[in-house]
């Protein structure tokens, strides 16, 4: 459709300037021109800059000198796998072949605003041709249907505010026999004000963003947020390079790059208008657009006035290009599909035609899911604390439906809650834990285990438990009254060794059991360790709180453990 050219930044000429008219005689001089010196060449500090390359383990530094790592120290599950014909970070994937879901999970700040973005090469990495179609979802919400391709690569991107202290990407299963799979995973931090014409209870999910009139790609680090502009054109069209070497982006909420501004595309004439072409979904949805303008023709600087229409309404005043600056125009607050149009006209008053620098295309998403009932979160934390197997499951228990973690199940509720734990089989080994916050359980399968110790008071008292079982497993002792006594709750606790019972060794029947989860790899009790390389997370006791507790987005269990 649509193009753009990448530049020097003007931060090396503006120095250069600089040394040429100093003085350089005093200490007061020189101590000057340092200061100014960090301040042209430092970049801003971003809390994240995470760049996983999935299926490896490797780290290395591409050619925008942005560090990929392997994904080792953020997931466990899954397969790695070689993708033939495919450059790093496209040329390993890892694929899931078990689980309804699986999830990464990034260690943030409690509300930073970040952009999320994934890749996925499919590649024919199984030799099947036959390119997966499966569901990509952040902190619990849908994000979007990923459609791969045998040939190209696709990616999604987000923008959105976390809630809690680790954001969660992760892929679903929605076909049968369609492993879910991923190439490549990267988040960074946004500054808190840009982006900011949408609630923090919405994300923007990105559909195009272009730079007109170049011929190359701009990311990091000429756009320091790493936001990717592709190079675009316009049909009839005239691609014009501005006569400003440099531009002040401080008019700009968003900070669009300068090399986006450093080319535009115009119409030939003022009686000949710009529009874009629309790939929207044919449904309505409500959009989130920015347009960035900037004159590029010191000639032209206050006489070239541009009208924008949206199905040939006037949207907002004529717009005037500054000169060696940028006037940044949203759009928000409606709803668009395939079958709206957008043009840009010369005004009335015009006496050139219309132009446009670069353009970024959002829809906004559904309101964000509240999140898995917190006294659920909070006994399923306890759980995970005890039994170290199942600290590998991560992000929101049980949103979005129906993909909650393989061994529970949820009500279909907006703020659901778990009705059942199906953790036969799993290799549990230790004392269970107390989670009687999680009072709406129906059903508990705990047989087939080494669980120890007593069986604990509470789990007669669950208002609603209807089926407990117990049996092959460790426990001693006797069976609390809270138990014997209530009627409505269907108990087996045989092969166990309570009193009066035989403490017999448990039946290999674990054998014909599904695979239980395995621990990351790496994930040695080091509480020195601490988090490690970009927000990676080491595994030990303190750190398995902090990533449980914090990626359900309840910050209250944080504080409650901690």
């Amino acid at each position: 459709m649509f193009i753009l050219n990448t530049t020097q930044s003007s931060y090396h000429l503006l120095l250069i300037k600089f040394f040429t008219n100093t003085s350089m005689t005093t200490p007061l001089s020189f101590l000057l021109i340092i200061a100014i010196s960090l301040l042209l060449f430092s970049k801003p500090s971003l809390t994240i800059f995470v760049s996983i390359n999935c299926g490896s383990s490797r780290s290395f530094i591409d050619e925008n000198n942005i560090k990929w790592v392997g994904d080792d120290d953020y997931i466990k599950n899954g397969v790695s796998q070689q993708v033939y014909l495919g450059s790093s970070p496209l040329s390993t994937l890892r694929y899931f072949p078990t689980r309804k879901k699986n999830c990464y999970s990034i260690k943030v700040p409690k509300g930073e605003k970040v952009l999320a973005r994934a890749s996925f090469y499919y590649g024919n990495y199984d030799n099947k041709l036959s390119p997966p179609i499966f569901d990509l979802q952040f902190d619990g919400n849908y994000w979007a249907s990923v459609n791969t391709s045998s040939y190209y690569y696709v990616n999604y991107e987000a923008v959105y505010v976390t809630k809690g202290n680790f954001t969660s990407i992760c892929v679903a299963q929605t076909k049968p026999k369609q492993f879910p799979l991923i190439s490549s995973l990267e988040v960074r931090s946004l500054d808190p004000t840009m982006y900011s014409h949408v609630d923090s209870n919405h994300a923007l999910i990105l559909q195009w963003r272009y730079a007109f009139g170049g011929n190359k790609t701009i990311r990091y680090p000429d756009d320091i947020f790493d936001r990717i502009w592709t190079p675009a054109y316009g049909i009839l069209l005239s691609e014009v390079k501005s006569e400003e070497t440099s531009f002040d982006i401080s008019t700009s909420e968003d900070h669009p790059p300068q090399d986006a501004l450093q080319n535009a595309v115009v119409s030939s004439s003022t009686s000949e208008y710009i529009q874009f072409i629309n790939r929207l979904p044919q449904e309505e949805l409500p959009i989130y657009i920015n347009a960035y303008f900037s004159e590029v023709m010191e000639s032209a600087f206050g006489k070239r006035s541009i009208q924008m229409y949206i199905d040939n309404k006037p949207f907002s005043s004529p717009i005037v290009p500054p000169l060696g600056s940028v006037k940044e125009v949203y759009i928000t607050n409606i709803t668009a599909s395939a079958n709206t149009t957008f043009i840009l006209q010369a005004s009335d008053t015009s006496t050139f035609p219309p132009l446009l620098n670069a353009l970024e295309v959002y829809t906004i998403s559904d309101a964000f899911n509240v999140g898995t009932n917190s006294k659920d979160v909070e006994g399923l934390l306890q759980l995970q604390l005890a039994f170290e197997v199942l600290v590998d499951w991560s992000g929101d228990p049980c949103l979005p439906y129906p993909y909650n973690w393989d061994w529970i199940q949820c009500t279909s509720d907006s703020k659901p809650r778990v009705i059942a734990l199906y953790l036969s089989g799993y290799e549990l080994q230790g004392t269970l834990p107390d989670f009687s916050s999680m009072t709406s359980l129906e059903t508990i399968d705990l047989h087939n285990n080494t669980i120890e110790g007593p069986i604990l008071d509470f789990l007669g008292l669950l208002p609603n438990l209807k089926t407990l079982n117990l049996s092959y497993n460790r426990f001693n002792g006797s069976i609390p009254a809270s138990l014997v006594n209530n009627k409505n709750i269907e108990i087996d606790t045989t092969n166990n060794c309570l009193l009066g019972m035989k403490c017999q060794p448990l039946k290999d029947s674990r054998s014909n059991q599904p695979p239980p989860p395995q621990f990351n790899s790496g994930d040695d009790p080091n509480i020195i360790g601490g988090f490690v390389g970009n927000g990676s997370v080491k595994n030990n006791k303190l750190l398995i709180l902090f990533l449980v507790a914090t990626q359900t987005l309840l910050p209250m269990i944080f504080l409650k453990f901690i």
